[in-house]
């Protein structure tokens, strides 16, 4: 009990000497930037692994301008005040810098930032920097839908490779995905997907009725055991090929036991799942990381130098992408058309991101063409942002552009919700 309690004066003594309001955490032009990061759950989580990866390579690279200490790492922590008292015990670690991955963690950051202003707070997913105010808070966030468009049209190459007696026939082939939350960042995520897959199909001459797809939402960002779940039932119901936006390997596991090709997201399963494993697709974390450490050891403003509603792209090197062309096919021939079809998209995602991805001619909404909408781009659940554009001849939801996080949530013809969970 005493050994509890003088680690208990210690630890007081110390928060007194750093200075509640962060005072002493003032960055100085050249000096080392100590940095801290906040995850939802631990590495078991490929969500939260794919940031703290990528923070370890971000460290590396940027080698004596960095300090990042082991207990500067904390994970499990909850979307409620726990956040805030995790960003302040980082605070008191002397962290200049601090992170935090997932979208319930904002309000509590915003927070910390308006107590303790000499930090530098940097939330990912969220919506709230863009009305806060508050210069030392910053949102942050990717163009996920490039790399889940080209994993998407991985997908249906592979439907294309397997099932072309079918699509011949003008059957109808049914996908499956395991969502998390019916949140815009999870619909973006999977329209982007599906959309990719149905390019896919056209271009070998197929019509997009002739591809559908279930969605499963479990209510979490991590439950192996509910991802599991999702992905087997929505197997029974017909799906052919799975893929997901949540965060544990169940949704994968299901998939090889049943012998179904899966698209993974943050991880790359092809040890794990040898039959199986198709594509993935992932936000790599690390640019932005050494954007915002550099702005800071320079004594540059972040909101000037990288930009309080970031948004990395795969120029940044921000988007990742990857297919197992061995579990696509074995023929030489056939292998040849799927890289070259698969380059040629590869290129237009690239010179004409949304544009090609979103593009309006290419969906219905209740059978009709998508010519506007109002998209919630500053996070107050209040569609004010005009989001259907149209360039060089071409009318496209402009995902992304107003916003760090993505905002397209429109439901679109193909796609059913098995449930709703938010």
């Amino acid at each position: 009990m005493k050994k509890v309690r003088l680690v208990s004066l210690l630890a007081l003594a110390a928060a007194s000497v750093a200075g509640l309001a962060g005072c002493d955490n003032a960055a100085k032009d050249g000096e080392a930037v100590k940095i801290g990061l906040i995850c939802l759950h631990d590495s078991s989580s490929t969500y939260d692994a794919n940031f703290i990866n990528a923070l370890n390579e971000a460290v590396k690279d940027l080698g004596k301008k960095v300090i990042f200490e082991k207990n500067c790492l904390l994970t499990g922590v909850a979307e409620d005040t726990s956040c805030f008292d995790a960003a302040k015990d980082l605070v008191e670690k002397g962290c200049k810098v601090i992170f935090a991955d997932s979208f319930g963690h904002q309000d509590h950051m915003l927070n910390a930032a308006k107590e303790f202003k000499d930090v530098q707070f940097c939330h990912a997913t969220g919506t709230n920097a863009k009305t806060a105010s508050q210069k030392n808070y910053h949102n942050a966030f990717a163009s996920i839908y490039q790399g889940r468009f080209l994993a998407g049209y991985a997908a249906g190459l592979k439907l294309v490779e397997d099932k072309k007696a079918d699509l011949d026939a003008q059957k109808a082939l049914k996908v499956g995905y395991v969502g998390a939350y019916t949140y815009a960042e999870v619909m973006s995520g999977y329209t982007s997907w599906f959309l990719g897959a149905r390019n896919a199909l056209r271009d070998y001459g197929y019509k997009n009725e002739q591809l559908t797809m279930d969605v499963s939402f479990t209510g979490s960002w991590y439950d192996p055991e509910g991802e599991g779940s999702a992905a087997d039932a929505l197997i029974k119901d017909g799906a052919v090929l799975i893929s997901q936006h949540a965060d544990s390997m169940g949704a994968p596991g299901t998939c090889e036991k049943a012998n179904v090709p899966n698209v993974t997201y943050n991880v790359e399963t092809k040890d794990e799942c040898p039959k199986t494993y198709l594509a993935y697709s992932r936000i790599n974390w690390a640019p932005y990381y050494k954007a915002v450490v550099n702005a800071v050891y320079e004594g540059k403003d972040i909101e000037n130098e990288v930009n309080a509603n970031w948004t990395g792209t795969v120029a940044t090197g921000s988007v990742e992408y990857n297919v197992n062309w061995d579990n696509l096919t074995k023929d030489a021939t056939k292998l040849a058309d799927y890289k070259a079809k698969f380059a040629a998209v590869e290129k237009e995602v690239k010179e004409k991101a949304a544009a090609k991805v979103f593009d309006c001619s290419t969906f219905t909404v209740e059978g009709k063409a998508l010519t506007t909408y109002k998209a919630d781009t500053d996070g107050d659940f209040q569609g004010e942002t005009e989001a259907i554009v149209t360039k060089d001849g071409v009318s496209f939801f402009n995902e992304s552009a107003d916003a760090s996080a993505p905002y397209f949530n429109v439901k679109i013809d193909g796609i059913s919700l098995k449930n709703e969970k938010f």
